[in-house]
Formats: structure tokens, C-alpha cells, sequence
């Protein structure tokens, strides 16, 4: 087992039985982190994950929450508190799966579900962690947001938008909390051969001229894997980086450029 880069505690993952959460659940691990993993309706997914973190040695327990209710999420971050005694990184990689609109084509619903779930359901775990990080001399938010940010993509506003403001929060946590020694930072990501990416693929909304015409727009002409975003998340939120903060990290294989 590797040794750990983290302080005593656990890293508790939003979105953990997700393809891309899942993976970055099972990075922190193996970095030598125990691990919290929160999900809303996967829990066959992430009781898997959990076994499977549980077989590289480490604690993993199981948390289900609707992150648009504060008052279960509060619920649920004391629960993990009182497993593992601290928390010393929040991961935010939930988020629904968004239907692939133009603005002119989205939905009341649709904008809705993205704005409560995504932007709300951040927000809720920042008010509800960030006493717990600051009473512990410090801690790390990683957030998952979108290699959209720095290119548009077309029709995927439902995504980008409400994870652009996630960046703000990010910033505000990374200017205001610095004094408490808490840190935050966030990884772009691109097109990953795992979660949403998978799921828009097999509906037919991500359809083979999709694909063409994004990998044209790529440096490294492929997908990225989930292990990709994994490694991001591991430097950001261990000693390796703890004079890091406030940055976003593109993992996108070039998309901006």
C-alpha cells in the first residue's frame, strides 16, 4: 500500500458511484486515503466501489443524499464525521446527466434540474463542510467542472453554465478560506471515456459525426480515461499540492488549444 499523502481522515466523494467519481474514489485510496462515497440513486455502484477500496486496505463507507436538500446534506457530512473522525477533502463529481440542448431548446425542467442539483447541491456542501474543515486546521475542495469553460461546446449549456459558477465558488473558497488553510481548486474535464460521455453515447445524442468533429478539435487525438482525472484529483487534494490554490487543471487532451 502506497503511502499516504494525506492527513489522518477520510476524503469524502460526491458522486462516487459514478464512472468518473468512481475512479477518483478508487485513486484516493490507493494514495492512501480512506473514503466516504455519496451517491443519490446508484447504491449497488457504489457499494461495489466501496468493497473495492475496502480491498486496497482502506475504510470506505456509504452515504445517499438529494444534495438540493440542505438539511440531508448536513445529515449526511456529520454521519461521515462521526465514521472517520475528519474529513480532510470534499470532491464534488455529481451532477445530473444532461440532455444535449441549445440554449434556445432548453427546458424550464431541464435548467431547473441542472441549476438545483449542480449549482445548489454545491453549495450545500460547501455551507455544511467548510466549519468542519476550518475547526480541523484546514482541508481541500477538488470540484469536477468542464473543459467548456475555456471552448465553448456546442449544446451543452445544461453542463457548463451551472459548473461556471461552481468556478466562482471555488475561487471565493480559495481567496477567503486560504487564512484557515483550506484550499480549492478544479479540474476541466474533457472528454472522458467513462460517465456522462458513455451515457450521452449509448442514448444517440453524442452521434459518430460528434465524435469526428471533437477529435479534430483535440491535441491528443483520443479520449481520455477516467484513471486521468483520478490522477488530477489525487495531486490536487494531497501534500503535493499544498501550496496550491484557487487554479483550474484542464484535463482535456488539448481541447482549448
Amino acid at each position: 500500500m502506497a503511502e499516504a499523502m494525506f492527513p489522518k481522515g477520510a476524503c469524502l466523494v460526491f458522486g462516487g458511484s459514478g464512472g468518473i467519481g468512481r475512479a477518483v474514489a478508487l485513486g484516493m485510496a490507493e494514495a492512501g486515503s480512506d473514503i466516504g462515497i455519496v451517491y443519490r440513486s446508484k447504491r449497488d455502484a457504489a457499494e461495489a466501489a466501496a468493497a473495492d477500496i475496502e480491498r486496497l486496505g482502506r475504510r470506505a463507507t456509504v452515504h445517499v443524499v438529494d444534495v438540493r436538500i440542505a438539511e440531508q446534506v448536513q445529515f449526511v457530512i456529520d454521519s461521515a464525521i462521526a465514521d472517520h473522525g475528519r474529513l480532510h477533502t470534499i470532491i464534488w463529481a455529481a451532477g445530473p446527466v444532461v440532455d444535449q440542448r441549445f440554449l434556445a431548446d432548453v427546458t424550464q425542467e431541464q435548467w431547473k434540474l441542472a441549476v438545483d442539483v449542480e449549482l445548489h447541491g454545491f453549495f450545500n456542501v460547501v455551507q455544511a463542510t467548510l466549519p468542519h474543515l476550518r475547526s480541523q486546521g484546514g482541508g481541500s475542495y477538488v470540484t469536477l467542472g468542464s473543459a467548456g469553460h475555456l471552448r465553448w461546446p456546442d449544446r451543452d449549456v445544461l453542463s457548463v453554465a451551472p459548473k461556471g459558477t461552481n468556478e466562482q465558488i471555488v475561487r471565493a473558497l480559495a481567496r477567503e478560506e486560504g487564512r484557515f488553510e483550506v484550499r480549492a481548486n478544479s479540474i476541466l474535464v474533457g472528454v472522458i471515456e467513462a460517465g456522462m460521455f458513455r451515457e450521452l453515447t449509448e442514448r444517440g445524442e453524442l452521434d459518430p459525426q460528434w465524435a469526428e468533429d471533437t477529435r479534430k478539435m483535440l491535441a491528443l487525438k483520443r479520449w481520455g480515461r477516467a484513471a486521468d482525472i483520478a490522477n488530477a484529483a489525487v495531486f490536487l487534494a494531497s501534500d503535493k499540492a499544498a501550496y496550491v490554490t484557487g487554479q483550474q487543471l484542464a484535463v482535456a487532451g488539448g481541447f482549448q488549444l
